[in-house]
């Protein structure tokens, strides 16, 4: 049986009919601070991609250590050397920068080597090139969009530091990296963020002759969680994960849920929601997921260009190091943060039990909360507590 052929018209005429306006735009296109632009609806005229990959097989599901969870948990984070066997650890503390290590165990750095002035510390990435780990050097860009940098600055800035890396230490560097992201609250495009993010690794590479993909280590964000109906923060968390997943993130954590008090429980609880989106779902072992669908080819696509822009005017203007030194990103992500601050008081950025169900009253201006000078992780929830 064969369907008849349907045109693009005849779906917004359909559309229009449903919605019982003409202006369906005004209706199905929502306004954002992240100069992307999301269609009504697409068609297959979105130019499809090629897949990219992850570098591990499957995305790692990463507990904090706890010796309770030993069975349970496959991956770690640690603070502290531990005794344990066939793990993969995960680390950001500068104490392990000489961890011995044990054959069984995989270990990924996550510890970033550029000081406060945006120095690299060259003795710090000498003695953790030497350690027998799968990833090296860690590149944090979680900070940036914890503090309120755009997806587009994120990645960008991610970028602008793998730079300054390969121009100190080679090309050869480029397979020792491993990238740390915060996933926030924009589902769809915090799973183009990590594709794109794919992509200019790769571009870069290709750069140098090479052709390697990026090993990226996602984490819940900070930012939009809150001390008021906390629980409401493990949905939020829930949904952080799942788009990190989908967007092929090589491994994913869950932080506390509880901003204050935690407990043995509420650190569970944190790790399960990983479990449950793994094994009840399957989205940890789909490769590109999201690979052909028309919105996310074209939100990486919009990302990627305009992150890609903006790299380039980092190094036109002497590399990250020297924008942090002059003050440049500083201010660029003091400008982004306070807009989405605004946005969050004026209730167009919508946090439930906070500005909305119930709304509390604003107890912090946003001047009180930034600094045009530093980058600190704001919660947006701090204006009303």
């Amino acid at each position: 049986m064969e369907f008849p052929k349907v045109s693009l018209q005849d779906w917004e005429q359909l559309v229009k009919k449903q919605l019982k306006t003409d202006d369906i735009d005004s209706i199905l296109i929502k306004e954002n601070l992240e100069n992307i632009v999301v269609k009504a609806y697409y068609d297959n005229s979105t130019p499809k991609a090629e897949k990219l990959p992850r570098i591990e097989e499957s995305t790692h599901l990463v507990a904090k250590y706890n010796d309770f969870l030993e069975e349970d948990a496959y991956a770690f984070l640690i603070d502290k050397d531990v005794k344990v066997a066939e793990k993969t650890l995960f680390f950001s503390n500068l104490e392990l920068a000489n961890l011995t290590t044990a054959e069984t165990n995989q270990y990924v750095s996550l510890v970033d080597v550029f000081s406060k002035d945006a120095s690299i510390d060259e003795a710090l990435v000498q003695s953790l090139l030497k350690n027998n780990f799968k990833r090296n050097i860690g590149v944090d860009a979680s900070v940036y969009q914890n503090a309120g940098a755009s997806l587009v600055q994120q990645l960008a800035i991610a970028l602008a530091k793998t730079k300054d890396l390969v121009e100190k230490f080679g090309s050869e560097i480029l397979e020792k990296l491993s990238f740390k992201f915060a996933i926030g609250h924009q589902y769809f495009l915090e799973i183009a963020k990590i594709r794109a993010f794919k992509y200019l690794f790769n571009q870069l590479s290709k750069e140098y002759g090479l052709n390697i993909f990026p090993y990226i280590f996602a984490e819940t964000s900070f930012r939009n969680k809150a001390n008021n109906d906390e629980e409401n923060n493990l949905i939020r968390s829930t949904l952080e994960l799942s788009a990190a997943m989908i967007g092929g993130a090589d491994a994913v954590f869950a932080n506390d849920f509880k901003i204050k008090n935690q407990t043995k429980l509420s650190e569970e609880l944190s790790f399960k929601q990983m479990i449950v989106l793994a094994y009840e779902s399957i989205i940890n072992v789909f490769e590109d997921a999201t690979s052909g669908s028309y919105v996310i080819e074209d939100v990486t696509r919009q990302l990627s260009e305009q992150a890609w822009t903006l790299f380039l005017d980092f190094e036109n203007k002497g590399g990250f190091a020297e924008n942090i030194k002059n003050g440049a990103i500083q201010k660029m992500i003091f400008e982004q943060a306070t807009k989405e601050q605004t946005w969050v008081e004026e209730g167009k950025i919508k946090l439930i039990g906070v500005n909305l169900y119930p709304k509390l009253e604003v107890t912090k201006q946003v001047s009180d909360l930034y600094n045009d000078n530093e980058i600190k992780a704001v919660r947006w929830a701090e204006m009303f507590e």
